[in-house]
Order: structure tokens, then sequence, then C-alpha cells
């Protein structure tokens, strides 16, 4: 399928399973488990936004916003066990990638496409994540937005790929999982790939403008 001289991959929700956290502790946190997560999830995503669309001045980094995240959660839910919660912030640094993964990035590697991450995480839980998942050595490298200091969609996070690979936009493949993600990526001018693991609805106006994928099986 890929045809693009580089593969840029987005990495919680699209190489991560942005749940494994909380699964591997889902007896201690409870029945609502699936819940929380979620809720933590889009608590995460809506303080990056928040952040950016405030100015540099109030930028905080990933990791400090997803623990700030699960602080609310654990308001939300009434968590009060602090061991508990920090075996779960733990565990974000050490996310399942997906089952496909490993493989498909061989692939790409042995087929001489060029293959990096480009991440809302900061360098020190990248590399923690992509080391735990096994697959640091299948990426020519993982770019984190704290270059630039403002989350994605922002147009100068996608910049850093093309900055990063001396290639135009419309040479790079980019897969994501989120659509708001998917939508910067498209307005930016990357041949993009939808990760639609969950057959979510159309958001944005991507389906017919972009490749929807249900996992990355089919990449390689």
């Amino acid at each position: 399928m890929v045809t693009n001289r580089a593969a840029v991959f987005d990495a919680y929700g699209t190489l991560l399973d942005v749940h494994a956290a909380m699964a591997r502790h889902a007896a201690r946190l409870g029945p609502e488990w699936q819940r929380m997560s979620a809720d933590w999830r889009a608590k995460q995503i809506e303080y990056t936004w928040v952040r950016s669309l405030a100015g540099p001045a109030h930028h905080r980094d990933f990791w400090r916003l997803t623990r700030e995240a699960l602080d609310f959660v654990a308001q939300r839910y009434r968590i009060t066990d602090q061991a508990l919660l920090a075996d779960v912030l733990a565990a974000y640094r050490r996310l399942d990638a997906y089952p496909e993964v490993p493989k498909m990035l061989a692939s790409l590697r042995d087929r001489g496409v060029a293959r990096a991450i480009l991440s809302n995480g900061e360098p020190g839980m990248l590399g923690d994540a992509v080391l735990s998942a096994g697959i640091a050595d299948l990426l020519d490298d993982v770019i984190s937005v704290e270059s630039v200091g403002v989350f994605k969609p922002d147009p100068r996070v996608y910049r850093l790929v093309t900055d990063r690979f001396g290639l135009a936009a419309e040479d790079i493949g980019f897969y994501s999982s989120n659509p708001w993600d998917a939508f910067g990526a498209l307005a930016f001018g990357f041949c993009v790939f939808w990760v639609n693991r969950l057959g979510q609805p159309d958001e944005y106006g991507l389906r017919g403008r972009v490749t929807e994928l249900a996992d990355l099986s089919a990449v390689a």
C-alpha cells in the first residue's frame, strides 16, 4: 500500500494502546475502569487544545497534562488510593503497541521507507514508550512537539516532519487514529491515513479525502 517516501505515525492511540495503562490495573480500579480510561484520554486531549489556544506562556508538556488529567478523573470517580494512581500513571509510560505494529514497521524498514513518530508526547515519555513497546529500533526518529512548544493540530508541529526529512508534505504518509489529528495533517498537505480502529462515524469530512484503515496491518 505504501508508496510514500516516509511514513510518519502518531503514537498514542495509533501505535500504542492508550487504554492499556488502566487495563493493567482494572481489578483495582473496578468495573468502571473503561469509562475512566476514556475520560482520562478525553481530558488529556482537551488540556492540550486549551493550552495551545491560550498561548506560549501557558504551555505545559504532555506528561504534566497526563498527570493533571488523571487527577481530574480520580476526583470524578472518587479514587483516593494514591499508590494505585501512581501505578496507573507509571503504566502510561509503558503502553502496549497494537499487535500488528512491530511487523508493519519492520516491513516498511525492509522496503526502504523512512519511519518516524510525530507526537504530542514529551521526549522522556516517548523514549520510555517506544523502548517498552519494543519498537525503538524500528524507527528512524521520534519527533516531539516540545521543540515548538505547541500541540497538534498546529501547523508548526507538522512542519517538524517536512523539515526533518527534507520532503514535500505530499511525499509523506501520515497515520493517525485521531480524526482531529488526521484533519490537521490533511490541512497541512500530507497524504493521510485515518486508522479508524473502532469504526467511528466520519468527522471533519475525512471520509473520501483520506485513506481509512481498520488497523495498520495493511500498511506494509
